[in-house]
């Protein structure tokens, strides 16, 4: 089966996400409940344990702001997801046990046995909150691959349209290689670089981010959407990262780690690149070689589809969470301790009291 993976906005959807509050008649949210999406709960035990399960390898302890902010955008996460679940529900649509499976062993196939217990029982999480994961995130892409994704394929006259408005761009003087990218800096930037507003402000911000994405694109996220989402080059991160076919000369004059990335993988290999503190997760799309290109080559023809069909994705996805939105209930109690404490970690009221952060886990 495809995978799309869905796009689990973090502030940008979740701060707009309906009405702030619950109809009059709506009971008072239990100590535990850390939001209420619909009448249903998140509560803080499961934003603890989403945070344990996103902790990357070897981060420094943070400081309880810090870990604020990131169970904060946890959360966010969560009522997005909360959201397309109670969709998934309307819809009918499940995960079967054999397809849960398959993506648990896929998971973790490259950790022995001993290991995957031992990460689970630093981060104090069981198999069982792991498939939990997968299924809630397989349901939320499901959700999404047939609300958008059917509906996002372009026709072959759409395709022949582009091929004959852009014919100069597929006569090359060279060989090239197609690439997308996720850019992280150790900079905060003054200004909005992508949809949910992520922007690491320190080396160690950087880090952790990069770690973590590279954990979503193991499990299966699209390479598109986390670019969109959370790179920090402006330009293309509106195009879901895509920076097109880049000739092998200009590759050339790139930074040596990132031209070696990508002149010695082959299409669909992903390498994280560091310099400076700043990260570059590169994906090689896809190598041609110079000389006129049309229509009657596969690579050509599924080219320009995917191009376009990742065009009206972005717009027919945030049109489709945006619609999801305004009928939901979403209370976010966090947020609001938050703001009323000022901050201030040590006002905050007793239930929203961070849990201890567990012991970074062994680098595996």
């Amino acid at each position: 089966m495809t995978r799309l993976a869905i796009v689990l906005s973090l502030t940008a959807l979740a701060a707009a996400c309906g009405r702030t509050g619950g109809p009059a008649s709506s009971p008072a949210p239990s100590a535990n409940a850390w939001a209420v999406v619909n009448g249903h709960e998140i509560t803080r035990d499961d934003v603890e344990k989403a945070y344990r399960r996103a902790a990357p390898d070897n981060q420094q302890q943070p400081s309880e702001e810090e870990a604020y902010t990131a169970k904060l955008n946890l959360l966010s996460e969560m009522i997005v997801q909360d959201v397309l679940l109670e969709k998934a529900k309307q819809l009918k649509i499940e995960v079967p046990e054999s397809e849960l499976d398959n993506a648990y062993n896929e998971a973790k196939k490259n950790i022995p046995p001993a290991a995957f217990e031992e990460e689970l029982k630093k981060r104090n999480l069981t198999a069982a909150d792991m498939r939990e994961d997968l299924r809630r995130n397989l349901l939320a892409q499901k959700v999404v691959e047939k609300e958008v994704g059917e509906k996002a394929t372009p026709s072959d006259a759409d395709i022949k349209a582009f091929f004959e408005a852009n014919k100069a761009q597929f006569n090359r003087t060279e060989d090239a290689v197609r690439i997308a990218q996720i850019v992280i800096t150790p900079v905060r930037d003054q200004q909005r670089t992508n949809r949910t507003g992520d922007d690491a402000g320190s080396p160690q911000e950087a880090t952790a981010k990069a770690q973590m994405l590279m954990q979503r694109l193991k499990e299966g996220l699209a390479f598109g959407d986390l670019a969109a989402d959370y790179s920090e080059d402006p330009e293309s991160a509106q195009r879901g990262g895509d920076l097109g076919f880049v000739p092998i000369s200009a590759m050339a004059q790139a930074p040596p780690a990132l031209r070696d990335a990508v002149l010695q993988s082959n299409p669909g290999t992903v390498k994280l690149v560091g310099q400076g503190g700043a990260y570059t997760i590169v994906l090689v799309v896809a190598k041609d070689k110079k000389g006129q290109k049309d229509l009657s080559m596969p690579e050509v023809k599924d080219g320009i589809s995917s191009m376009l069909k990742n065009r009206k994705e972005q717009l027919l996805r945030a049109a489709y969470l945006s619609a999801l939105r305004n009928d939901a209930v979403v209370v976010n109690v966090l947020a609001k301790q938050i703001v009323d404490a000022g901050g201030k970690v040590e006002a905050m009221p007793k239930s929203a009291t961070p849990a201890a952060t567990p012991a970074p886990p062994a680098k595996k």
